[in-house]
């Protein structure tokens, strides 16, 4: 039996989304930094040290003597070979004077002029110990430092952004459809 029948066919809409991300970038450049170490102050006194060496009783000793030292020296013993001189003639004088009392002060004199004296020598170091003389003042030494900051200068940078947005195409896929369809209709 045909019965007649709609038939009805039906098809929704259907919506497209298109969509673009959005894009953001950020970049951050480093800061400006300039350094500058100044050097410290620094003052340096210095006295310096004095060493004195003093030879002249040595030069003395090896009979190395000064021209002055040694006018001096000659001087003085002129002077005492006087001064033994006329103790000397003062005393055979008194002899010759005293003659009656006995003694052969002529011959006694004779001999006693004529003859050198012995020299007494003994072992003996030349220059003696300790006969050059050393002094010695240290010097001082001031240091005065002062340290000096460095300087710094920084410049921030501003970050460097970059956005792009996003979009959304939002369109029409498929539209909607109703189809009728009659069927074993007799008309």
């Amino acid at each position: 039996m045909n019965i007649p029948q709609i038939r009805m066919e039906s098809r929704f809409a259907r919506i497209g989304i298109e969509q673009m991300k959005p894009v953001q970038e950020i970049e951050q450049p480093p800061a400006s930094l300039t350094m500058r170490q100044p050097p410290a102050d620094l003052e340096i006194e210095q006295n310096f040290g004095k060493l004195t060496i003093d030879q002249s009783q040595a030069w003395e000793e090896m009979d190395m003597k000064s021209v002055f030292k040694r006018s001096a020296e000659h001087a003085q013993q002129g002077y005492q070979d006087w001064l033994d001189g006329m103790a000397r003639v003062s005393q055979q004088g008194d002899e010759l004077m005293r003659i009656e009392h006995g003694g052969n002060p002529l011959a006694s004199q004779a001999i006693e002029n004529s003859e050198n004296p012995p020299y007494e020598f003994n072992i003996g170091w030349i220059p003696s110990p300790f006969s050059i003389k050393i002094g010695y003042e240290r010097g001082t030494v001031n240091i005065r430092a002062q340290a000096n900051k460095p300087v710094i200068e920084a410049t921030p940078n501003k970050p460097i952004h970059r956005y792009t947005p996003g979009k959304v195409n939002i369109y029409l896929a498929q539209r909607n459809e109703l189809s009728i369809h009659f069927v074993n209709t007799k008309a």
